[in-house]
């Protein structure tokens, strides 16, 4: 039985020494996602009267977390699971268990009865064992035991993945304010105010700074309705959605074993998290998932086997270890790795790493004749006739060219770059909405001076591309501000490119893969060249072109974004290719820029991707690797990988310079 705070737990790879280069066995396969807890024998520390000295906040709410519930099959009347038996130790015939109990010492030190688990033939069976022995295995988080009659190793190999049971009877008395588990699955969950059934808790996990419990509400209970509010409550069984509620005093302050119920006191919109919004029927929704579990697994082979096309089956080691949930992750992982452009990247990596310093380059009037020069006053979109002058019409073309639908916007936003994005639910919904106003990002999205003008914005299409986890911020924020006037079929949330890291010393005549842990690979960000990537694998690129767009606007950075209009203007008017924004004080083009692409010159691009230039840089990256079929730690004191890295302004190859326009911004 665990403690709540390791109901889930995650054993991070450490980080590594200073001075050496060291391996070390891995303790055991970690857990990068909140994993199921057994029903059966954890128990949760939870006081109804205080919070031992510190209040506890409301945690981040994630459907994502885990998808399963708790299996009738592991509960075996009559007893708990008290560990899991991984590996052999030793010659003479004992064992590593790894524990799932608050009591190792009561479990695994007391001599007598015990019981195991066992897939025999495709049947599970319970057997009678007799422990003689146990002692505490040191930085391992496990217990080394011996069993009665088992005193060989080929005796021992035979038990690994077998369920240390104890008896039910047995479990310890536990202190006031605390729960085990197993106890809390089943209770009715009842709001206190109203008295009101709301659901059934299914299942509890641990979030690392509290208890979940996973809820299953009635059935139609607090669904939204056409008016945008909670439908009534009704008495309808147990088979609507699950939610997920913070197990904590503030939101559950009372429970009754007795009465086999808790109430609860949700914050305002809690239960209305993640809830489905659809009516289909259970059974369309089941076909569905189904649908899209054979998909996913057509693209699982079609990854797997472009991967071992380029000998980096290595990868798929992690399969034969870890639960459900690891290697449901490791799956995401294989599909997402862009294999095309990992073995582009793979070709150059002899090509050595540099910064593009094109600034430089492009200022010198002798390489680009197509030039402007135009003060940082001028920089916005609604910029009087009388300070413009002469570019007046520039930006009038612009603003026509907006309103007609004829430009679609990029708005860039790597990991590197910080746009203030802030979204945090914590004590309430609403207090994370009021730090979401604050962002730099939705103050910019609603001030039409600097950006698209507000009535130009139904017909202009927008593209965002951040890192993985802001993604559902992102889309919160615009559907919070009714998706600040865009048409929301026109607005696209995509996923920062990133490429796996792989070895820098040659393996068998190949650079390998580098894994973080057994189901997750190192990768890192490919840099703003990954967004020609982004239009081309999602066809954004084609899609935009069928509906009459003529102009992709590229921008990264709050600065880039106000003077795109003059920007636009002036590639229209010289009729060229590329538009380039230069800041006068800039000295690096990578901490962000502005480009403007003319349609034809973007479809050229994203056909020919393979034309994309990468840079190998070369870093220290931790990894794990298997070993005599154990998984070791590789933590190096130098670089020992490389880093992709491509950047936008290698398109520029692609175009002469007579179609290349530069607009200089003075101070």
């Amino acid at each position: 039985m665990q403690k709540a705070s390791l109901l889930c737990s995650s054993n991070p790879i450490s980080s590594p020494p200073a001075s050496f280069y060291t391996c070390h066995p891995l303790a055991a396969p970690s857990r990068n996602r909140l994993s199921c807890s057994s029903p059966a024998s954890f128990r949760l520390r939870f006081s109804l009267n205080r919070l031992h000295g510190h209040r506890h906040r409301l945690s981040p709410l994630r459907s994502t977390a885990t998808k399963e519930m708790i299996e009738d099959s592991k509960n075996v009347s009559g007893f708990v699971e008290i560990g899991f038996i991984s590996s052999v130790h030793g010659l003479q015939g004992e064992i590593c268990i790894k524990p799932n109990t608050d009591f190792p010492e009561l479990r695994f030190c007391k001599a007598g009865r015990r019981w195991l688990r066992q897939q025999v033939s495709g049947k599970e069976t319970i057997k009678e064992v007799e422990l003689v022995e146990g002692r505490e295995h040191p930085g391992q988080k496990g217990w080394i035991l011996s069993f009665s009659g088992i005193e060989t190793v080929d005796q021992a190999r035979q038990l690994v993945g077998s369920i240390l049971l104890a008896e039910e009877e047995d479990r310890p008395h536990l202190e006031e304010g605390e729960f085990y588990t197993r106890d809390l699955v089943g209770m009715k969950v009842i709001l206190k105010e109203t008295g009101q059934v709301v659901g059934t808790v299914v299942n509890v996990f641990n979030s690392g700074a509290s208890d979940l419990l996973h809820v299953m509400l009635k059935s139609s209970v607090f669904m939204p309705n056409g008016s945008g509010e909670s439908s009534n409550l009704t008495e309808a069984g147990d088979t609507g959605p699950l939610v997920w509620v913070p197990f904590v005093e503030e939101i559950v302050p009372n429970v009754d074993l007795t009465r086999r119920e808790m109430q609860i006191t949700p914050p305002k919109g809690l239960l209305q998290l993640n809830v489905r919004s659809d009516e289909r029927s259970k059974k369309e929704r089941r076909q569905l998932e189904w649908k899209e579990r054979k998909k996913f697994q057509k693209r699982l082979i079609a990854a797997k086997k472009k991967l071992c096309e380029m000998e980096q089956q290595h990868i798929f080691h992690g399969f034969r270890f870890g639960d459900k949930i690891q290697t449901s992750l490791l799956a995401d992982q294989i599909v997402s790795v862009n294999s095309k452009l990992l073995q582009q990247a793979l070709q150059n990596i002899e090509i050595a790493s540099k910064r593009w310093n094109i600034t430089e380059s492009l200022t010198g009037t002798k390489l680009v004749r197509n030039r402007l020069r135009i003060s940082e006053k001028c920089f916005s979109p609604c910029t009087s006739e009388e300070k413009l002058g002469a570019n007046f019409t520039l930006q009038e073309k612009a603003l026509h060219l907006f309103s007609k639908g004829k430009v679609a916007v990029v708005l860039y936003m790597s990991e590197h770059w910080n746009w203030g994005i802030e979204y945090d639910p914590g004590p309430s919904f609403s207090m994370s909405m009021e730090n979401l106003e604050t962002s730099s990002l939705q103050m910019l999205l609603c001030d039409d001076q600097r950006f698209v003008k507000v009535e130009n914005r139904l017909s202009v299409p927008l593209v965002l591309i951040c890192p993985a986890d802001e993604i559902n911020s992102m889309e919160k924020l615009f559907s919070s501000n009714s998706y600040f006037g865009f048409d929301p079929e026109k607005v696209w949330f995509l996923k920062e490119e990133r490429l796996p890291v792989v070895c820098s010393l040659l393996e068998q005549n190949r650079h390998k893969i580098l894994m973080k842990s057994p189901w997750e690979i190192v990768q890192s960000p490919v840099g703003s060249g990954g967004v020609i990537s982004l239009l081309s694998s999602n066809n954004i690129a084609e899609n935009l072109a069928q509906t009459g767009v003529e102009y992709i606007q590229v921008c990264q950075g709050e600065k880039y974004i106000g003077g795109s209009s003059l920007l636009l203007g002036f590639v229209n008017t010289k009729e060229v290719d590329i538009g380039i924004q230069i800041c006068e004080d800039t000295e690096d083009l990578e901490d962000g820029f502005g480009m403007i692409f003319s349609m034809d010159l973007m479809k050229k691009l994203t056909r020919q991707i393979n034309k994309l230039q990468f840079y190998a840089i070369a870093k220290p990256n931790s990894h794990v690797k298997l070993v005599d079929k154990k998984w070791v730690n590789v933590d190096p004191s130098s670089p020992n990988s490389y880093e992709f890295y491509s950047t936008i302004f290698s398109c520029l190859n692609a175009c002469s310079l007579d179609k290349i326009c530069v607009m200089e911004i003075t101070y």
